[in-house]
């Protein structure tokens, strides 16, 4: 459904850019004309991804760590000292399964710092310069189903993704009328390297997150991309401010007081509990 012109010459900045989502965004980025920078802390990781993609189109790698303002704003500084970026998407992130009670303060700083801090960092850097020059930008982020009600043993995360969330809704608001669109994905389950093994480290766990979703499937990497390709995309120009969830279902199966039903009942039980005709004509 996607021209291969669709984001051509568009520069855009995906944080954490080296593996998993991020990865999968700059391969279909590139596939669609974009010319892409990607950072994150790991230079090998970089360039080796880079090396991989370079076929497909203009790669850049840039070490960073999005925890630090002053490290984001010479990266920021280094891009534009070429051309303006035209698009960011904050992807850089940090999670982990635990029991909240026992988290150092490293570890809530750690999450925090990427999650939260990393996007603000990015997002005003950029956002400053394009209000200066008037240059229409956008800003895609990465959310998570649990940002808007939490979650329990991932708490460092909500908390981050939530402030995520309500930073994309508040600035589509205030720089909506400069020429800024701000959106967001909230991505369910996706299996990437790496960070699947940290949030569903038992395979009790995975059975688990198959068995409530109504398609009974995880996500891809693939279709993530290609959400992300159309909002990031002229075409979807009046779309702001909006959180889109892709996760087959599965959060609201588990907001419904009943949803879980047609996974317990069986045949003869529907025909006990149906309804019983009252006789009457209308």
């Amino acid at each position: 459904m996607f021209t291969p012109d669709l984001l051509k010459n568009k520069r855009i900045l995906i944080t954490g850019g080296g593996t998993g989502l991020g990865k999968g965004m700059a391969e279909r980025f590139l596939e669609l004309g974009a010319i892409v920078h990607i950072c994150g802390r790991r230079e090998e990781v970089l360039e080796q991804t880079a090396a991989e993609l370079s076929a497909k189109g203009t790669i850049h790698t840039i070490p960073c760590d999005v925890r630090s303002l002053d490290a984001v704003e010479a990266m920021i500084d280094s891009i534009w000292s070429e051309a303006p970026l035209d698009i960011l998407v904050n992807n850089a992130a940090g999670n982990f399964i635990a029991r909240t009670e026992e988290l150092s303060p490293g570890a809530w700083n750690s999450v925090i710092g990427i999650v939260l801090m990393g996007t603000l960092n990015c997002t005003m850097a950029c956002g400053r310069r394009w209000l200066a020059s008037e240059h229409k930008g956008t800003v895609l982020s990465i959310s998570a189903t649990y940002a808007p009600v939490g979650s329990a043993y991932v708490v460092p995360s909500a908390v981050s993704k939530a402030g995520v969330e309500a930073l994309t809704r508040s600035l589509a608001v205030e720089w909506g009328n400069r020429g800024i669109r701000m959106n967001a994905i909230a991505p369910g389950p996706i299996p990437t390297q790496g960070a699947f093994s940290r949030v569903l480290p038992h395979p009790g766990l995975e059975t688990l997150a198959l068995d409530r979703n109504p398609q009974h499937r995880f996500g891809t990497v693939e279709e993530l991309a290609n959400l992300a390709a159309f909002l990031v995309s002229d075409g979807s120009g009046y779309i702001n401010g909006e959180v889109i969830r892709m996760d087959g279902g599965e959060f609201l199966q588990g907001a419904g007081e009943f949803s879980n039903l047609g996974r317990v009942l069986k045949e003869e039980d529907w025909q006990a509990i149906k309804p019983k005709k009252s006789g009457r004509k209308s």
